[in-house]
């Protein structure tokens, strides 16, 4: 399955091998093109990136608010990421897309026969031309079956002029050497071990190889550190954002570990387009983030000088409504809903029936013979009517040479007098009995009524 996907990238491989005549440009150009073809994503990925480091300060500001209560933290953050249009977890997801290329370049290096060049499988299969002539010409395969197919390949390339002959459709001599070193061999750790050091022809390519992971594992370091100082942690402070900043700095020196793990252990060719997209992730990161931050800045400033009118706007009317009040020159805004027309409707009838009500109540009330609710003791506190004492006069310090003639007045006007609480209860049972004596009334009448009626029946057939 996997093979199948790889094809189409061992194609492209192939022509670009054909077209520049080098293994390795043709690995480094192939490394631009995926570049080239994730750059949209990996723009969308950069700007949110970038959105979400300018967010810092906002979502310090939600923690300190909401910090305590993180059910509502989480949905003014969520809140605050949906304004700004911003998906937190698409930085991430864009940074994943870029492994189906690398799995599809790694099969095209593993399998250059039957995926790049587009061999038949049956040429290497048991009793195929191919396979026969490796085996008549000495081939030895290697105790890992790996990368025996790139080693059939290389071999092939040594033996050109008898595997030409075979006249096989597609079976092209690739030429592996870049540099000086041979990209379809591993580098080795150990090689200062293991080669001559009178011979530069020996040494000079074995150090070049084992310097291809250690190339390799630097600049994803130094893209790693990039990355981080143009994108700062997209958390908010505390425990959340400490903890983040030990998972990024943990990753500083783990990818760069991986990075040289996997050169060491695949063929040099992985190595020098893990090498080429880094230095490209380099200059793409240094460009986009020029570009971002002057469109944000000027964002920024679009919005600042947006909220500064609005609020200049906001306070003119403000000034020219207190203008207008003070003339007594307000006007009615014909300019209205209906929905808000008809909420003021609704408020002014509910004033109207409110004033009506007051003033029935306070009818009732003088018809008892209760004063108004205007005629409240300077001591009453809501409803206790003597919560400052029954002889309280408010200024007896600014006024002390009437304080002693008002405190007796209080205290005579309040002797015997009820509390608020007894005032209302006597309302309650005096609009009972109102109510009874109304309903007593008109029952009599409607008994009365058929009497009446009776009495005039009678008188007519009297006189019939």
């Amino acid at each position: 399955m996997l093979t199948t996907i790889a094809k189409p990238f061992g194609w492209l491989l192939m022509w670009l091998y054909d077209l520049f005549g080098s293994y390795g440009w043709a690995l480094i150009v192939f490394a631009l093109i995926v570049r080239l073809i994730l750059l949209p994503f990996q723009m969308k990925s950069k700007k949110s990136s970038m959105r979400m480091s300018r967010l810092q300060p906002k979502l310090k500001e939600l923690e300190k608010r909401h910090g305590a209560n993180q059910r509502k933290y989480q949905e003014e953050m969520s809140k605050l990421y949906k304004e700004e249009h911003i998906n937190p977890m698409s930085g991430c997801l864009w940074s994943l897309i870029p492994f189906p290329f690398l799995l599809a370049l790694y099969q095209a290096i593993r399998y250059p026969i039957t995926v790049m060049m587009g061999v038949a499988e049956e040429h290497l299969a048991e009793g195929g031309a191919i396979l026969t002539l490796l085996d008549k010409l000495g081939f030895e395969s290697s105790t890992s079956t790996a990368y025996l197919q790139l080693n059939q390949s290389q071999f092939i390339s040594e033996h050109w002029d008898d595997f030409s002959a075979l006249g096989i459709d597609k079976l092209i001599n690739i030429d592996y050497s870049f540099l000086g070193m041979n990209l379809g061999d591993q580098p080795q750790w150990n090689f200062m071990f293991k080669v001559d050091w009178s011979s530069v022809g020996e040494w000079l390519p074995a150090l070049g190889l084992f310097m291809v992971p250690v190339v390799s594992a630097l600049l994803s370091f130094f893209q790693t550190k990039i990355s981080q100082k143009t994108n700062p942690t997209a958390m908010a402070g505390g425990a959340g954002g400490e903890q983040a900043a030990k998972q990024m700095k943990m990753m500083t020196y783990t990818m760069p570990l991986v990075s040289l793990y996997i050169c060491f252990i695949m063929p040099a060719a992985l190595g020098l387009y893990w090498i080429a997209g880094s230095v490209f992730s380099i200059v793409q990161e240094i460009v986009l983030n020029k570009h971002y931050t002057k469109i944000m800045d000027r964002e920024d400033a679009d919005r600042a000088e947006a909220d500064r009118l609005r609020e200049a706007e906001m306070e003119r009317r403000r000034q020219e409504t207190e203008r207008l009040k003070a003339e007594n020159a307000t006007t009615i805004n014909t300019n209205t809903s209906k929905k808000k027309l008809q909420a003021q409707q609704k408020a002014e009838t509910q004033a109207v029936r409110a004033a009506a009500a007051r003033e029935e109540k306070a009818a009732r009330r003088e018809r008892l013979g209760i004063k108004t609710e205007e005629a409240k003791p300077d001591s009453q506190v809501g409803a206790r009517r003597y919560a400052r004492g029954r002889a309280y006069v408010p200024d007896r310090f600014t006024n002390p040479d009437e304080a002693a003639e008002k405190t007796e007045k209080a205290a005579a006007e309040s002797e015997n007098a009820p509390a608020v609480e007894e005032t209302e209860e006597r309302v309650e049972n005096a609009e009972e009995v109102e109510t009874a004596e109304s309903s007593e009334t008109v029952e009599t009448a409607e008994a009365a009524a058929p009497d009446a009626d009776s009495d005039t029946s009678d008188e007519k057939q009297e006189a019939e």
